[in-house]
């Protein structure tokens, strides 16, 4: 899509922005710059009709990444019908994918053997990398049940969807006893978070009722295989695939209750298990159990993470025991909280030590219900950009000109998000 052929609809959408927030120029610079940017350079459209989504300086797409990149897009889901077929050519892209292989991460845009072909894993062609996430699967059906919310369009409910569907119910479902599980991975590299110990199986879990992730959104491994962020994330977009099994598939009643018990059992693991006491000895939620009596506290700034949960749609804001969550993970108690003379924010085991991330600025503006603290985020994401008009994966909390990821379109499109969000737009089905 070049610049020629936006929509006018994109046009006007953009001068609406640019007048609304005219007195922040700062904010426009990025807002226009990625607003474009993602429609022009990652957005590919295919003779099938579907449309593939480039996460940014590595070519391919992620199934999570793509999704918070077209996001906020729904906003013109009711004024452009380009826009609103894009939209729905990712749906289609992303469930025509999960169908294939609901344990892989990111994928080719055509089955040309491209990526990490040498892991010890079920590869084939058309898939880029096979980590398996949680979050992989839960993320298409979020937009799926957005782009619903948003236009009451259900024609994305096809065979393909339902397809999908079912095999993310049946992944999940298996996974809630890992042992019973045909996935493996392994990867001959120096970089232990690239790769699963004990024969790829992972490290020992017991039954709790959640369901088993090989890898965080980080794409780095699981200490303790439940990942309670993701877990969260399963529990809401089940309560999604409820609702569109009720309306768009109503003679499913097998898989509508087989759903229903899946986000129950879930939602129940997690409230026995991943409840913890941090060092003031208040209950938090950890990051990761692993059903034995292991855990962690901690976050990282790969979303989902415990600071979204209510962005994700399984708690609110004013949420006690969310609040003590919070609180916790924007102290010392956190080992991926960094405070510096640039900036103070989450980062990840994905980057270096003392590495802020973008999209963790982002996810705190989204998630706080003061309107202060959001222009705080944005100004200070504006201001750690090392004047590229352009978000980065993580940034030296000291000194923001040293960043990696040069062209990262997620966090970019996260800045938009909250930027939306600070001047009253909000997508219906995702009031946080």
């Amino acid at each position: 899509m070049t610049k020629q052929e936006l929509p006018k609809e994109v046009e006007v959408f953009m001068a609406e922005i640019n007048d609304l927030a005219s007195d922040h120029p700062e904010w426009l610079d990025i807002f226009n710059h990625n607003f474009l940017d993602t429609l022009q350079n990652t957005v590919r459209r295919q003779d099938d009709g579907t449309t593939y989504v480039l996460t940014g300086d590595i070519p391919a797409m992620w199934l999570r990444d793509s999704t918070a990149q077209i996001r906020p897009y729904l906003f013109l889901a009711n004024r452009s019908e380009d826009i609103r077929d894009l939209i729905k050519g990712v749906i289609e892209r992303h469930f025509q994918m999960i169908s294939i292989d609901p344990y892989a991460n990111a994928f080719n845009e055509a089955p040309n053997n491209a990526g990490h072909q040498t892991d010890q894993t079920e590869m084939r062609p058309i898939v880029w990398e096979r980590k398996y996430e949680i979050d992989s699967l839960a993320y298409p059906v979020q937009l799926a049940y957005l782009y619903w919310q948003e236009t009451n369009d259900t024609s994305i409910f096809n065979t393909t969807f339902l397809n999908g569907l079912q095999a993310i119910i049946e992944t999940w479902e298996v996974e809630q006893n890992h042992e019973n599980s045909p996935y493996r991975f392994e990867r001959d590299t120096w970089r232990d978070a690239d790769t699963l110990v004990n024969g790829g199986l992972g490290t020992p879990v017991a039954e709790t009722g959640m369901t088993w992730s090989g890898f965080r959104p980080s794409d780095d491994r699981c200490e303790y295989h439940y990942l309670v962020p993701s877990n969260m994330f399963a529990v809401a977009v089940l309560g999604y695939a409820e609702q569109i099994l009720t309306e768009a598939y109503p003679e499913k009643q097998d898989l509508l209750s087989r759903t229903t018990a899946l986000k129950e059992t879930i939602d129940a693991g997690i409230r026995e298990y991943a409840i913890v006491q941090n060092k003031a000895g208040d209950d938090i939620y950890a990051f990761e159990v692993d059903g034995l009596g292991h855990y962690t506290i901690e976050d990282d700034a790969n979303i989902p993470n415990l600071i979204s949960a209510p962005y994700l749609g399984y708690t609110t804001i004013d949420d006690a025991l969310y609040q003590r969550t919070r609180e916790t993970m924007y102290s010392s108690e956190n080992r991926y909280y960094y405070e510096g003379t640039a900036a103070s924010g989450i980062g990840s085991e994905h980057t270096p030590p003392d590495f802020i991330w973008h999209m963790a600025l982002a996810m705190r503006g989204l998630t706080s219900s003061d309107k202060a603290e959001k222009k705080a985020m944005l100004d200070l994401m504006v201001a750690t950009d090392a004047d590229t008009k352009a978000m980065h994966e993580g940034f030296h909390k000291d000194d923001p000109t040293q960043y990696t990821r040069e062209w990262f379109s997620w966090p970019n499109m996260l800045f938009i998000e909250l930027m939306l969000d600070y001047y009253g737009y909000k997508l219906k089905g995702a009031e946080v």
